[in-house]
C-alpha cells in the first residue's frame, strides 16, 4: 500500500472522540508511560493528558482514576501535572490479578477504560510484553480505539472517524513517520485532525507491530 493510500485511510489514528454533552464536544485522553504491569502494594502513578477536540489542552479538570478487581475497588483523585492538560493519579493496588482501570477525565463523558493491567507480587518474575501485545494495550491507552475498530481489542468504537484496522497492513516506515509527526498529512476536515501526542519511539514501534500484525513482513502491502 502506498503512502498516499495510507494517508487516506489514516485520517485520525489515535484521535479519540468522546462526546461531552454541553461542554464543547469531545476530548482525547492519552495515557503517558503505560506500565506493562504493576507491583502489588507499591504506589504507581498514572499520568494522562486531556485535549479538547484532540488539540487544546484542558486545564482545571477534576478527574479521577478507578480500578477494580472483582470485589476490590480503588479510587484516586487526579492532580494537575507539570504541563497544561496533564493530570496524575496515584494508585496502590494490593491484590494480584488483572485489574480494570477507568480514567474519568472530568470533562463531560470523556472517560477511557484501559485494557486490564496485570498486578503481580513483588517476588514474581514477569516477562516483558511482546511488541504487538504492548501495542494492543497502547491502542486503547493512546486513544486509537475511540476512532478505529480492531477485533482483538473488543471495545466498541465510539465514533466512526477512522477505518476498521483489524485487517489492513501498511508500509511500516510511513506508518511510523505518521505517528511520529501527523502534520505530514493534511486532514480532510478539522474534526479529523490527528494530534501530535508526542509518542516515544518504543510506543511507535509497538503500535506499528500491533496494527500490522506480529507476522507482518517489513515494507507492508502495496
Amino acid at each position: 500500500m502506498s503512502a498516499r493510500s495510507l494517508s487516506v485511510l489514516f485520517p485520525a489514528l489515535l484521535a479519540v472522540p468522546f462526546l461531552a454533552a454541553g461542554m464543547g464536544g469531545w476530548a482525547t485522553i492519552t495515557v503517558e508511560d503505560l506500565p506493562d504491569h504493576i507491583v502489588a502494594s507499591r504506589p504507581v502513578e498514572l499520568t494522562y493528558t486531556v485535549r479538547q477536540h484532540g488539540v487544546e489542552r484542558l486545564r482545571g479538570l477534576k478527574g479521577r482514576v478507578e480500578a477494580r478487581l472483582g470485589r476490590f475497588e480503588r479510587t484516586a483523585p487526579s492532580e494537575a501535572g507539570n504541563r497544561a492538560g496533564q493530570y496524575t493519579a496515584t494508585l496502590t493496588l494490593s491484590e494480584p490479578g488483572n485489574w480494570t482501570v477507568l480514567i474519568r477525565s472530568g470533562f463531560g463523558n470523556s472517560n477511557s477504560k484501559l485494557l486490564p493491567i496485570r498486578v503481580v507480587a513483588a517476588t514474581d518474575r514477569v516477562a516483558a510484553l511482546a511488541p504487538a501485545e504492548r501495542g494492543r494495550h497502547l491502542f486503547v491507552a493512546k486513544g486509537c480505539a475511540g476512532c478505529h475498530t480492531h477485533q482483538s481489542v473488543g471495545e466498541a468504537t465510539l465514533a466512526e472517524i477512522g477505518p476498521d484496522l483489524t485487517s489492513p497492513r501498511f508500509q511500516m516506515d510511513y506508518l511510523a513517520k505518521y505517528l511520529r509527526d501527523p502534520s505530514i498529512k493534511t486532514p480532510t476536515s478539522d474534526d479529523k485532525r490527528m494530534p501530535n501526542l508526542e509518542l516515544k519511539e518504543p510506543e511507535i514501534a509497538a503500535l506499528v507491530a500491533f496494527v500490522n500484525g506480529a507476522e507482518k513482513a517489513a515494507g507492508g502491502e502495496r
